[in-house]
């Protein structure tokens, strides 16, 4: 990484960077659950923290989900990955100083405070975890969505859904919670049909380096009855056609 670290014009560039290879970088080192635990981080903030002399000291704040960050408040945690990110680093002569982590701020919607006040909390269609509260999100059917390339591979399904015998159809469950043994997922889409569970998983840039994170997550929901999990590149749900083939192809596998 050539670019200033700490340039408010390169932070996304360089979180991406540093998260993406400390998560592989620990993949490779056999430190599965801290390679897990760098990839659900959603932004790492990196500020100079100390240049005395020819030392050049980084402080990094990971920015996670408010529900996983009880996880996070961990010195234990906080170590591992702050080993992983200094050996990333090293290389370049920079070092980090400190590692700590904070919860996400949500933007506020307008219906805040009847959503804190209700009894059971915030109202949700879906069981995904930070999108409820956030505006912005896709929603179609009281269902909301991550992005667009979701919400596009979800209508194809209900056109397929629609097409169908209606004693012979598909569910489908976006963002639907799902723990597995020593995990809690969020699959993008969870399908149903003839008596079988799949999950289908858009990958967008994000995922680039992740291969061997997306094959351990795969293999636990396999492991725990799902009977298929398939993967579509975000460039490829934006051709019509080519997300028809995929449909077709991964219905065609789950009832095989």
């Amino acid at each position: 990484m050539s670019l200033p670290l700490d340039a408010d014009a390169n932070a996304p560039l360089v979180s991406e960077w540093l998260l993406g290879t400390s998560a592989v970088l620990a993949h490779h080192l056999g430190q599965a659950d801290t390679a897990r635990m760098i990839a659900d981080v959603m932004v790492a903030e990196v500020r100079l923290w100390n240049s005395d002399y020819d030392h050049e000291g980084y402080r990094i704040v990971l920015v996670v989900d408010p529900s996983l960050y009880p996880a996070y408040d961990n010195e234990a945690v906080k170590g591992n990955i702050a080993g992983v990110m200094r050996q990333v680093l090293r290389g370049s002569g920079k070092d980090i100083d400190e590692v700590d982590a904070r919860p996400s701020i949500l933007r506020l919607g307008p219906a805040w405070r009847s959503q804190i006040k209700a009894t059971d909390g915030p109202k949700v269609s879906n069981q995904g975890r930070k999108h409820q509260l956030e505006p912005g999100h896709p929603v179609q059917d009281q269902l909301r969505f991550t992005n667009e390339w979701e919400l596009r591979v979800y209508q194809t399904l209900k056109r397929r859904q629609e097409s169908m015998d209606e004693n012979e159809t598909i569910g489908i469950m976006p963002l639907g919670g799902m723990r597995v043994r020593g995990h809690t997922f969020e699959p993008d889409l969870l399908i149903t049909y003839c008596g079988y569970v799949g999950v289908i998983e858009i990958d967008g840039p994000q995922h680039r380096g992740h291969a061997g994170y997306d094959h351990s997550r795969s293999r636990l929901l396999l492991n725990a009855g799902v009977k298929h999990v398939d993967r579509l590149n975000v460039e490829d749900s934006t051709q019509p056609l080519q997300v028809e083939r995929f449909v077709d192809g991964f219905l065609a596998r789950l009832k095989r």
